[in-house]
């Protein structure tokens, strides 16, 4: 595609989270000290709410990444699952020996047991759920009964909620109020400003290999910013065609221009009404991108 025009090693746009791209935005930044003095304070629940594309999975990599050495760690990016499926797969993730016809007491004995067993041991237990908005109440009420071991002085387990605000409206039920009582730390996350995301497309550029000019000029990062509203996943999306069409076109920079056929072209981009595309911007030139891509 555009890596050798550009001078890249590889595309700096993927939608797939790499904290070898991390960007510490104010809120990025933020909610991973949130974590970590969470983690280090010993909190049973800790929750961390944000909408779609606002880097929570990648938040929460890089937050397992800065644990302690020695710190078990287990990670449940999909746990929608009934509480014997989720036992069995956070068994799973810890490395238990726990066969899989075993019933849930079973399951939920023996991870009772390791919790234990790392406690004496001085290792502590961090386990993080992704999407945490999908998970069915019963499961919730196991996650609190699993958080109910604890020393005097702290708990075996610690539990890192990562859900959409759907989460929020979930925990507010009366059902799971105990649950909801025992978060210690939240944080809710926020999209970039606009002097961030222009940061943040030269820190991507540069990470994959860029090292020439800004690449995308200040009206075009103004005009992602408007279309994205700052939302990492959606600028990542409009970034990366700005650059194929830039490419297409021959170009060594991303101008408004291309900003705009980009958000033209994605259907989830924000403020669509203001990206009409004026007389000289050619019908096919996304399809001609892509062509030449």
């Amino acid at each position: 595609m555009y890596l050798k025009h550009f001078g890249l090693r590889e595309f700096p746009f993927s939608i797939t989270p790499d904290t070898a791209f991390a960007f510490g935005s104010r809120s990025h930044q933020r909610a991973l000290n949130v974590l970590l003095v969470a983690q280090r304070h010993g909190e049973g629940f800790i929750k961390v709410v944000g909408e779609v594309g606002t880097g929570k999975t990648l938040l929460c990599r890089r937050f397992l990444s800065c644990l302690p050495p020695g710190t078990v760690t287990a990670y449940v990016p999909n746990p929608s699952m009934k509480p014997r499926g989720l036992l069995l797969t956070l068994a799973h993730e810890l490395r238990l020996p726990v066969s899989p016809r075993a019933s849930e007491f079973e399951i939920r004995t023996r991870i009772e047991q390791a919790m234990i067993e790392h406690g004496r041991a001085g290792r502590p237990v961090v386990i993080c759920l992704d999407e945490a908005q999908t998970i069915p109440l019963p499961s919730l009420e196991i996650l609190r009964l699993l958080s109910n071991l604890e020393t005097e002085k702290s708990k075996l387990m610690q539990l890192v909620l990562f859900g959409q605000p759907e989460l929020d409206r979930k925990l507010a039920k009366e059902s799971v109020r105990q649950l909801r009582q025992r978060i210690g730390f939240s944080y809710r996350m926020r999209a970039m400003t606009e002097v961030e995301v222009a940061a943040y497309l030269e820190h991507r550029m540069r990470v994959a290999g860029h090292q020439g000019t800004r690449m995308f000029a200040p009206q075009a990062a103004a005009a992602l910013h408007l279309a994205s509203e700052g939302v990492p996943r959606l600028l990542n999306i409009m970034a990366n065609k700005a650059l194929m069409v830039a490419f297409g076109r021959g170009l060594p920079q991303v101008s408004v221009h291309e900003a705009w056929l980009a958000a033209r072209d994605t259907e989830d981009a924000r403020n669509a009404h203001l990206f009409a595309l004026p007389s000289w911007a050619g019908t096919g030139v996304m399809a001609a991108a892509r062509a030449l891509a």
